[in-house]
């Protein structure tokens, strides 16, 4: 195996495991929190349609992600009203955003189905982020390493900031945090706003990094893999971080294996394997269920009720 074909398959593992970690990184935030949003998928669907659809119109992708962002994070805003402020079923009202996202990116993006747009390309020169070699560090978008940073920024704050401390209260016992005195709304609020907004960037990746045009389901259930990856990492950013590089090489390997056209495998079997590979995280976090459960928020999925 020469060199350059070694750099290539990483680049295309940092390029199948970043918007899994994005994603990941939002829904353990909003997980932190007490909140269980299975909405993950359609928040990254209104992101992707919404990026594609700005980049388009103005030729600028910057602008496509910031709409990305913005668009997911109002769908994640109608899920914390129903569940949070109407205290709705976390769980369904989250399956039902899936739902929503899935309709809504279909309509909306029906009129710009085969369309190209600009890319968000590498911020290195063409020197580095071209060259045979020097592309396994300098050949990727900005979102690449803004996930990096993202991923060491909300360790950072979940680790050592006061006001993430004061999110980790919130998720471990709502009610002793509401009665001394901390706004437990507002901050589960923000946690499920910074996690649609991360679920938008996410999406955003897709259609203007990974493929720069728009299609029907585009996302190809990602977001159900971002959520099993924050229980596979125990609610920790390092592990998860670990997490999302793993199930990229486990999307990047069946993408290789198809090119290569192993005829031992079916193709379907290929397609299925990160999904597999998902189901197998989840069979063995079952299986050890006391020490997942030790490591969940205590109030996870619970709706709070403010008392006087």
């Amino acid at each position: 195996m020469s060199a350059a074909f070694a750099v290539a398959v990483i680049v295309a593992i940092v390029a199948a495991s970043t918007p899994i970690l994005l994603a990941a990184l939002g829904e353990l935030v909003v997980e932190k929190a007490g909140v269980l949003n299975l909405g993950v998928e359609g928040m990254m669907l209104i992101g992707a349609v919404f990026a594609f659809i700005v980049s388009v119109t103005t030729g600028s992708p910057a602008l496509g992600c910031l709409a990305a962002m913005g668009a997911a994070a109002a769908a994640s805003l109608i899920f914390g009203y129903l569940t949070l402020t109407l205290t709705a079923n976390q769980v369904a009202t989250g399956l039902a955003l899936t739902i929503f996202g899935t309709g809504v990116s279909a309509l909306a993006g029906a009129s710009y189905v085969g369309i190209t747009t600009r890319t968000l390309g590498p911020i290195f020169p063409d020197a580095l982020s071209a060259d045979p070699i020097l592309r396994v560090l300098f050949g990727y978008s900005p979102i690449v390493y803004l996930s990096l940073l993202l991923t060491l920024g909300v360790w950072w704050f979940l680790k050592h900031s006061r006001a993430g401390l004061i999110l980790r209260a919130v998720g471990e016992s709502d009610s002793s945090a509401h009665s001394i005195g901390y706004p437990v709304l507002k901050v589960r609020y923000l946690a499920v706003l910074f996690g649609g907004a991360m679920a938008g960037l996410a999406g955003a990746y897709y259609s203007l990094v990974l493929t720069p045009m728009w299609a029907e389901r585009l996302t190809a259930g990602r977001g159900w893999i971002a959520i099993a990856l924050v229980v596979f990492a125990s609610w920790k950013p390092g592990r998860l971080l670990v997490g999302a590089y793993l199930f990229g090489t486990v999307i990047t390997l069946e993408l290789q294996a198809k090119a290569a056209g192993w005829s031992l495998l079916a193709p379907e079997f290929l397609t299925s394997l990160p999904y597999l590979a998902t189901i197998l995280v989840l069979a063995l976090i079952s299986g050890r269920r006391v020490s997942a459960r030790n490591a969940a928020p205590a109030c996870l999925g619970k709706p709070f009720r403010a008392t006087a």
